[in-house]
């Protein structure tokens, strides 16, 4: 019996000694480094010969070079968001644009030669080529106007673009090593190093380092390999564009005037009498008359002339609103059109002897923005060219104006104007004023917070107030419309009067005011007819209020909309605080 178990037992301890021996065997490779390479192109999403990939100060991103003829290209929109966005490409004429301190810089589409101004150059490649869906852009042109480097490699196609420059560590390698995808020695390596790499270190670890090696493999180094760390500060000589600008050496005190026939130009001696301290006056003599670029013209020369004689300098407003049959966004989004209504400005200016230019185009859509951005580039060199100021009108800051890129424009032109008012307006949900204190005071903090120097700005004040009705409505809290939570039980109206009209209709009506320190407003309501009137007023407290929200941001001046709505005595206050 004995003898029986004898095989038994030793055909059960060979299984037992197999399983064991499995067991540590897979224990074993657990623990055991992975000796799989990583397929570069896949690592680098490369799908054909024709791709590089892009990484961005060692970030690996989506987008993909293209690569051409020996030269690499860009896809524009790329460029613009993340490179530099002063180039602008023209979809309507296949023209690609870029704005210096002194010049236009212009190339058409699938050409190797482009223009600075007037002067024609050419490059040995072609600068824009473009595709069914997407434009591209010679990566050796964008690096002319742009602060970067750039590295090219192979095998696979792969492109190391830096903009970001500053003190980097680095590290030699101790033994024989491996980079990496992931940190873990489980994961695919992307590089064998040796001990004569040097790897930049991205992000420090106790176990595993994420570097960088010198072509631009990004992946993960175990810690106790890499050899002692050095630092390095890498720069780049890139000689950055100066702009100046036509900034006067006071402060200025401007006032619009609202011109709408010829014949009101001859009103202008008495619109001045009727002032204290105005040093610039800016007449509504133009606007955008056809989807040409074409504008329509009230200036007068014996305006200018008389103005001058009483030391006041013109600034022409132009505007977008008069004509409602034109497209501004098809003038601004065509190259000709725009430089068509930006070649008419100029000549007007010149012909009439202006001393600036005032933009005023207001409820633009957001597909224009990058078209008006252009469009104050452009007309800024030409300004500059002739010695006429640019100062361009804009509303205070929102989220839903952010195309209007306040920064860039202060750029180019030499004033912004913030139209601290309308805070309520004609078709507000409701009532309110026009321009509290707080609203003013949040459009001064924010234009200094998106990059624009106080030097530059010029803060908008209303010589206007709104006189708000509500009527009830008939039958109200007799139908189901009336049930609803956000039921409006009156009909709103409103209507612009200036400050002496505002002041008579609460004395006609028996009302009295109150000061609302939170407003810096006077406020009274009062009701006839059933009709319940509320008027936040503009008079010579609340101006003064204002004026010294400008004092305070040392902004370059004020101005004021309009001439003939004010109460004369409050330019003894605004020369108080603009001499």
């Amino acid at each position: 019996m004995k003898k029986k178990l004898v095989p038994v037992i030793a055909v059960l301890f060979l299984v037992f000694i197999i399983l064991v021996g499995i067991i540590i065997g897979k224990k074993i490779k657990q623990f055991m480094p992975s000796n799989e390479q990583q397929n570069l192109d896949t690592y680098f999403g490369i799908s054909s010969e024709d791709e590089a990939a892009i990484e961005l100060n060692h970030d690996l991103v989506e987008e993909k070079a293209l690569i051409r003829d020996g030269a690499v290209y860009l896809d524009y929109q790329y460029v613009h968001d993340y490179l530099n966005d002063r180039f602008y490409w023209d979809a309507n004429e296949n023209i690609l644009l870029y704005t210096t301190s002194a010049n236009v810089v212009k190339v058409s589409a699938d050409s190797k030669e482009y223009y600075i101004g007037r002067k024609k150059d050419s490059k040995p490649y072609k600068i824009v080529l473009v595709n069914v869906d997407k434009t591209y852009i010679a990566l050796d042109y964008v690096a002319q106007y742009t602060d970067l480097t750039y590295e090219r490699f192979e095998e696979p196609n792969r492109i190391l673009l830096q903009t970001q420059w500053g003190t980097i560590k680095k590290a030699g390698i101790k033994r024989k090593t491996q980079v990496r995808v992931k940190a873990s020695v489980k994961s695919n390596i992307l590089k064998e190093l040796t001990k004569e790499d040097i790897v930049t270190k991205l992000e420090d670890g106790d176990e595993w380092t994420k570097v960088t090696t010198e072509d631009g493999l990004v992946g993960y180094v175990q810690s106790k390999r890499l050899g002692t760390e050095t630092e390095e500060t890498e720069s780049h000589e890139f000689e950055e564009d100066t702009f100046l600008h036509q900034v006067r050496d006071y402060a200025i005190n401007m006032a619009w005037h609202q011109v709408t026939v010829p014949e009101a130009n001859n009103s202008i001696a008495n619109v001045l009498q009727n002032t204290k301290g105005l040093n610039v006056i800016s007449p509504t003599w133009f606007y955008l008359n056809d989807n040409d670029g074409n504008i329509a013209n009230l200036a007068s020369a014996d305006y200018v002339k008389y103005c001058h004689t009483q030391g006041v300098e013109v600034w022409g407003l132009v505007s977008n609103l008069e004509n409602k049959d034109v497209s501004t966004t098809e003038v601004l989004t065509h190259t000709s059109k725009r430089e068509n209504l930006e070649n008419q400005i100029i000549a007007a200016a010149i012909q009439y002897g202006l001393d600036g230019i005032n933009v005023d185009f207001e409820a633009l859509e957001s597909a224009v923005g990058e078209g008006f951005i252009q469009f104050i580039r452009e007309l800024s060199l030409k300004c500059d060219g002739n010695g006429i100021v640019l100062s361009v009108d804009n509303y205070v800051s929102s989220e839903y104006t952010k195309f209007y890129d306040r920064e860039e424009q202060a750029v180019f032109a030499d004033y912004l104007v913030v139209m601290a008012y309308d805070e309520h307006y004609a078709g507000s949900a409701e009532s309110g004023s026009v321009a509290s204190i707080g609203f003013v005071t949040k459009g001064a903090d924010d234009i200094l917070a998106e990059g624009v120097p106080a030097e530059q700005v010029i803060l908008g004040m209303p010589f206007f107030t709104r006189v708000w009705s509500e009527k009830l409505k008939d039958g109200d809290g007799d139908d189901v419309e009336s049930a609803s939570d956000d039921y409006i039980p009156y009909e709103l109206s409103s209507e612009a009067v200036g400050m002496l009209s505002a002041q008579r209709l609460m004395e006609v009506n028996g009302a009295e005011k109150t000061w609302l320190d939170q407003m810096g407003q006077y406020y009274t309501e009062y009701v006839n007819n059933d009709v319940t009137y509320k008027i936040w007023f503009e008079d010579v407290k609340s101006i003064e209020e204002k004026l010294k929200v400008m004092k305070s941001h040392e902004f370059a001046g004020a101005s004021f909309w309009k001439l003939g709505l004010e109460d004369p005595a409050v330019w003894n206050t605004i020369i108080k605080y603009i001499h």
